[in-house]
Order: C-alpha cells, then sequence, then structure tokens
C-alpha cells in the first residue's frame, strides 16, 4: 500500500509529537490512549499471543476523543514539527534570516510539495462513527468537516487543482487513483464543508478530546465562520462569479453567525513547562536558535511605524549596545536584508551586530501561543471587506480593532520584564494615544492607501504565527513590496518570487495522469512555479 498517495486505503493512524496546550485540557491524559489508537489502527486483527499480553494500564478501545486528538494537533502543529521547520516560513516571509547555510525559503526557491500529512483525515470517519449519541456525532461530523476544510484549503493553495471529490475514499470507494477537481469546485466545497461546519456544531454538543477550545462548540462555530471569511478573502479577484457569491457569502456569515469577538477565540495551541508540551523555538534542546537573525525588512517596517512591537519581536543588537546604546533605543536593533548575498548575511552573524528574536521566545517554555487564525486577522479582513464595499462601513473601525488586538496578543502573552519589553511596553495609552494618532497609522481617506495600511498591519501582526500566511497573502496582494534581488534570487526568472509549488513527486509515481491532467488543464502541460493558479487570476 504506497504511503504517498492521496487515495489510498488509510494507513496507521499517524502519531504526532506536537507541543501540548495547558491552559486547555491537559493532553497528558490522552496520551496512552493515542498509542492505542495507532495499535490499534496498525493492525486488522488480534491474535491470542496480542490478548494475553494486553496491558491493563492502556485503554483497550479507541474512542471519538481520542481521534480528535490527533487530527487537531495535526492542525494546529503541521507545519512546525521542530524548532528549524518552526522558523521555515518567517524565512518566506522575509521576517528573518538564516545564517547557517542559503535557505531556500529565504531566497525563494520553490520544490515539490509533499502531501503525505493528508492521509491522517482518513481518520476523520472514524471519529464520527465511534460517537456515542446524536449530538456528539454532529459535533465530530462538524469538526471533521472543519479539519478537512482547512487541510484543502492550505493544500489548494499550493498548487491549484488538487483531488477533492475522490480524495481518500480508497477505502471506502476503492478509488485508488483520484481525479483532480478544480481549483473552483475545490473551492466551493471547503465553503460547503464549513457552512455544514457551522450547521452541525449548533445542534451539537460539547465533546471530548479538543486540545484548543476544550469542545466549546461556540468556539468551534466562531473559527469556522471566522476561517470561512479568510476562504472567501482570498477570492476576491472572483466576486463577479455567480456560483462562488463571494461578497454575498461573506456580507451573510458577517451578519448572521458568530465570529471571534476577542484574543481567547484564536485558534491556537497554548504551550507550557510541562514533558512534550514547550514553545516549539525554547532553548532546550533547540540548536537552530544561533541561526535565526531578525531581518532589517521587519526591523525597518516596525520602527518606520514608531511600532513598540520591535521590542517585544527582536532583541538589540549586542555590539551596539556594548558601544554604550539603549536598549530602548530604535536605532540599537539592525537585521540584514533577507535578500542580500548568504555571504553578507555570514559576515553579519560572525560580526554579532544584528539583533536576534526576543529572549522570550527561547527562555520562557511556555513562549507564547501560535495560532494558525488569529482575532486580529479576522479584523483585518473585516477591513478589507469594507473597502471592497462588501460591507456597508468604511473599515476604519476594524482596522484599528485590529491594531489594537494585534498588540495586546503580543503584550499579553509576554511577561512584565524589561528583560522582554526593553522598557517600551504595550499599553492600551500606547496604544490609543501614541500609535494610532501618528499620521501614518491613522485611517487614510483614499481606498487604495487605506488596502496598504491594513495589509502591513495584519503582516506585522503574524510574526511567528500563522505559518505562511505571509507568504500568500504578498502573492494576494503584493504587499508589503518584498525585495528581490536577482544576484541571489533562486528562481527562474530571477526578478520574481514564485506564485505556487509543484506537485508532488508521489503523484507523478503513482497517479501520474490525473496529475498531468491537471497540469494540462490549468498551464498547459507547464508544470511551472511561475504561473498563475485560476485563483490568482482576474
Amino acid at each position: 500500500m504506497n504511503k504517498l498517495l492521496i487515495s489510498f486505503v488509510p494507513s496507521a493512524l499517524q502519531r504526532q509529537s506536537p507541543a501540548l496546550p495547558s491552559a486547555r485540557p491537559a493532553l497528558q491524559r490522552f496520551l496512552p490512549a493515542i498509542c492505542c489508537c495507532l495499535i490499534l489502527a496498525g493492525f486488522s486483527g488480534c491474535s491470542k499471543f496480542d490478548q494475553l499480553n494486553t496491558n491493563p494500564n492502556t485503554p483497550a478501545k479507541v474512542t471519538s476523543d481520542m481521534l480528535a486528538t490527533t487530527l487537531i494537533l495535526d492542525a494546529t502543529k503541521t507545519t512546525y514539527r521542530s524548532g528549524t521547520d518552526f522558523v521555515r516560513p518567517a524565512q518566506l516571509g522575509k521576517y528573518t534570516c538564516w545564517s547557517s547555510s542559503p535557505s531556500t525559503e529565504q531566497y525563494n526557491y520553490f520544490g515539490r510539495t509533499d502531501w503525505t500529512g493528508l492521509t491522517i483525515l482518513n481518520n476523520v470517519a472514524k471519529m464520527i462513527s465511534f460517537a456515542t449519541t446524536p449530538a456528539l456525532k454532529n459535533s465530530y461530523t462538524a469538526l471533521g468537516h472543519c479539519l478537512r476544510a482547512l487541510k484543502f484549503f492550505y493544500l489548494t493553495m499550493q498548487v491549484g487543482d488538487i483531488p477533492y471529490s475522490q480524495a481518500l475514499t480508497g477505502e471506502s470507494d476503492g478509488v485508488l487513483k483520484p481525479v483532480y477537481d478544480s481549483q473552483k469546485n475545490v473551492f466551493l466545497g471547503i465553503l460547503k464543508e464549513l457552512d455544514q461546519a457551522d450547521s452541525l456544531f449548533a445542534i451539537g454538543s460539547n465533546f471530548g478530546g479538543d486540545p484548543v477550545y476544550s469542545g466549546d462548540i461556540t468556539h468551534w462555530r466562531k473559527m469556522a465562520n471566522s476561517f470561512e471569511l479568510q476562504v472567501l478573502m482570498n477570492l476576491y479577484k472572483k466576486t463577479s462569479d455567480p456560483d462562488l457569491q463571494v461578497a454575498q457569502r461573506f456580507a451573510q456569515i458577517v451578519n448572521n453567525r458568530p465570529l471571534f469577538q476577542s484574543n481567547a477565540d484564536n485558534f491556537s495551541l497554548v504551550f507550557s513547562d510541562g514533558a512534550n508540551q514547550k514553545y516549539p523555538f525554547y532553548i532546550v534542546g533547540n540548536q537552530s536558535y544561533v541561526y535565526v537573525m531578525v531581518s532589517s525588512f521587519l526591523i525597518d517596517s516596525l520602527k518606520t511605524l514608531n511600532d513598540n512591537r520591535l521590542f517585544y519581536y527582536a532583541n538589540p543588537s549586542p555590539v551596539k549596545i556594548k558601544a554604550g546604546m539603549s536598549v530602548s533605543d530604535p536605532g540599537a536593533y539592525t537585521g540584514p536584508d533577507p535578500a542580500s548575498p548568504y555571504s553578507n548575511i555570514t559576515n553579519i552573524a560572525s560580526s554579532a551586530d544584528y539583533s536576534p528574536i526576543n529572549d522570550r521566545y527561547l527562555q520562557l517554555p511556555q513562549g507564547e501561543p501560535v495560532y494558525m487564525l488569529s482575532y486580529a486577522q479576522l479584523k483585518f479582513i473585516l477591513a478589507e471587506a469594507c473597502i471592497r464595499g462588501w460591507l456597508p462601513d468604511t473599515g476604519e473601525k476594524y482596522y484599528t480593532d485590529g491594531i489594537t488586538a494585534a498588540m495586546h496578543n503580543v503584550a499579553d502573552n509576554t511577561p512584565d520584564d524589561p528583560k522582554y519589553n526593553h522598557n517600551m511596553k504595550i499599553t492600551d495609552p500606547y496604544i490609543q494615544n501614541t500609535y494610532l494618532a501618528q499620521p501614518k497609522v491613522t485611517f487614510s481617506t483614499d481606498k487604495g492607501e487605506q488596502l496598504k495600511q491594513v495589509w502591513l498591519q495584519s503582516y506585522l501582526s503574524i510574526f511567528l504565527q500563522a505559518p505562511y500566511t505571509a507568504y500568500y497573502e504578498y502573492r494576494r496582494t503584493g504587499y508589503p513590496v518584498f525585495t528581490i534581488n536577482p544576484a541571489t534570487n533562486l528562481n527562474t526568472p530571477a526578478d520574481k518570487i514564485p506564485n505556487r509549488y509543484l506537485y508532488p513527486q508521489s503523484e507523478l509515481d503513482f497517479n501520474k495522469q490525473n496529475v498531468v491532467d491537471a497540469i494540462q488543464r490549468q498551464y498547459a502541460g507547464d508544470d511551472n512555479v511561475n504561473l498563475l493558479m485560476w485563483l490568482l487570476q482576474n
């Protein structure tokens, strides 16, 4: 049985090694059950020897909540299985530079993607089947729709057309080589699944196995609907499509469904000092921290706006502090241009005259919660919708609320210690009376400038958060404008950043005709990283 095909008979349930939340249900109690789940899924039968050697301290029955735990953790931790993986998206988003070797993300090389993580969705049907009441079945079915929508959304964002309607039907329907759905139909399916998730959560009950929202269906409804607005905003070039009805759907959700209302609703993992629960870039056991340098692109963007997040995101250059500069002086913060030659990066690293990431990311085992989608992001999405005319408002209140929420998310998850804020605290008076009052931050009267303000604030808010969102937003909007250096850019042509990834080699090996048909249909047979998928076409 091929492990790489998207269509196969499900393989053994995948065990993750996630960072686990502490403020929400302690995950340690789920681990024995997860291990049991893996064993049960890996073997179809049980011999007498197995029965005689059953561990009486390990649960012998798989339950819905066990499977929910593995699925939710996979969805929230899918891009950072190690410390190095955790910072890769920050390099692609031009937030950081990497000094140990030339980074493919930093220098814009896009190769073939990998879909092996999709097979965990085979657990969705099992999770639903083990539900013990009709209300729980509604909730687990809704959760399945939510997590499927997340997975397929990020998959189609990578390449365009993907298997969707026949994906993961190897066991149920015997489809081992699924056809590729058009990207439009994939998005229609994602929107339908999120609609179904909201409806089913509304008639469901709170459920077990949830390390994010403790099984609270109201929180999950907010998440499903807020995520659907994010999906719709990515379809902004398709507002004239009568099937999608982008603007109408958007307004209907805003007017009739629950959405994120505070940072407490963020779709995030919370970390702690417990075993296997530490922040993914915590210094203990982390060999990668010495290679991370905060980029001049991020530092200069923050300096331009007199943004105190600079002092929470970065440490000052030790060379400049030794020379007598204050830790509260923006001039003490400096970083390399992420588009500069790698030799320049290593020279700066050797000189130590650069800003590392803030000690709070390294020295605090709880770090900060890492989200896939936040309340602040939702506010910026709503602001953009107003500017585009989808909602009857100017968007200014959403914009300022988004900034306030983003800043509070940083400050509220950082100890009140000069070591971490460098005496430049983010407070309500600073946000309201200083930051928002600046001419460069005050909401413009020009719609084009308003969009740029919203996009920039969204970009500044997701440092070491929402993996790969900064790249997808840059691809969608062209803003903020990333520097492209033809002398260092690994893409061809050297004056462009790629628009997509290449299809997985596994699909070419085992589902060749269908992937070739999809490439021909979309890209005239050329699986090229620079070509525009349907989503990006006007």
